[in-house]
């Protein structure tokens, strides 16, 4: 597996995630964001619509998008919602507890979804995992090919090198738990995270330092 970088500004990268997916990658804003076009046999699906809506029309270029998914409520992952889904008309879906704050700071109307809830996407569906402590209702998206590893977009809930950050203990040992039980314990070590911001990373390439991470508080 390579890391998948894109660098701010630079060209988007394309990479197969097997099962008739195709996702591209691409930073945005000042924050590095990353945005993911997932595309296949059937419906196309953007994530995290950030920035830089004009980027994303390139990226985009024509072709049909019935879904934007917002993985959390923080405004570096959703200043660029409206002007996206005004330009396509795609539905918007986010975490169910963040669907307030996001439609008060866009002025969309979203669908919530959470844990067991599945959204179309390409020939197959993605399904949604309710990850609670960088937000209320930040989600992560998986898509699990029938051969090859499964692929999470864990938004700011997982990094290399660590979950998302926090402001208590108490979220940070929620977002511990429902990482490890919902990501950890679930899926493989070939798995691929595709997180929020930077690089890629594999699940085999952090289970080991689970414990470091609940050691040092964050």
């Amino acid at each position: 597996m390579t890391n998948y970088h894109v660098d701010p500004q630079g060209q988007p990268l394309t990479v197969d995630l097997g099962g008739g997916l195709t996702c591209t990658k691409v930073s945005l804003g000042e924050m590095d964001n990353n945005g993911y076009l997932l595309t296949g046999a059937g419906p196309s699906v953007w994530i995290d619509a950030a920035a830089e809506p004009e980027r994303i029309s390139e990226v985009l270029a024509g072709r049909d998008l019935p879904a934007v998914v917002t993985t959390h409520r923080h405004y570096d992952h959703i200043a660029a919602t409206a002007q996206v889904m005004g330009a396509t008309g795609a539905v918007g879906f986010c975490g169910t507890p963040d669907r307030e704050s996001i439609e008060q700071d866009t002025g969309t109307e979203q669908q919530g979804v959470w844990t067991g809830d599945t959204i179309a996407a390409g020939p197959g569906s993605l399904e949604v995992i309710g990850i609670v402590g960088h937000t209320p209702g930040s989600i992560t998206l998986a898509w699990v090919p029938s051969e090859g590893p499964a692929h999470l977009f864990t938004g700011d809930s997982l990094f290399p090198g660590g979950v998302g950050k926090t402001w208590s203990p108490g979220d940070f040992a929620t977002l511990l738990d429902d990482v490890s039980t919902n990501i950890f314990d679930r899926f493989g070590d070939d798995t691929v995270v595709h997180p929020g911001h930077g690089d890629a990373t594999t699940l085999g390439a952090e289970r080991a330092s689970l414990p470091e991470w609940r050691a040092r508080g964050w």
